[in-house]
């Protein structure tokens, strides 16, 4: 595993929620939105979903090897959410990128692809 990794945030990790000290340290590259269609649900809390509807709103984060650990140990990686690499598109660029999967719909479906359109 290399020192350096990107990561795309959709959630409580992103500026101005819960999670988000975790990437206080972390190199903000941008805001952008998933290359491929997912879905994004959220009872509380999000899950993204591989069933096409919409490009997935978020933020791009280099971060090193023990901010990725963390942020696995948040997400409950390999058990509760898996991460992957995709393509993001931030600025215009695109980016191998991880992000967190959740297996199966959960909740209220976010049709707009972003969490802060959430509402309990």
């Amino acid at each position: 595993m290399a020192g350096k990794h990107y990561i795309f945030v959709y959630g409580t990790l992103r500026k101005g929620f819960g999670n988000h000290y975790l990437l206080e340290n972390a190199k903000f590259i941008g805001e952008g939105f998933t290359k491929e269609k997912y879905s994004l649900y959220a009872t509380g809390i999000p899950y993204v979903v591989k069933k096409p509807l919409t490009k997935i709103k978020g933020e791009l984060y280099e971060v090193d090897n023990l901010t990725l650990e963390e942020i696995d140990y948040l997400e409950g990686h390999p058990h509760f959410y898996e991460r992957e690499l995709i393509d993001v598109i931030v600025n215009n660029k695109i980016y191998k990128a991880w992000i967190y999967f959740y297996p199966e719909p959960r909740g209220h479906l976010i049709k707009s692809g972003d969490y802060k359109d959430y509402e309990d």
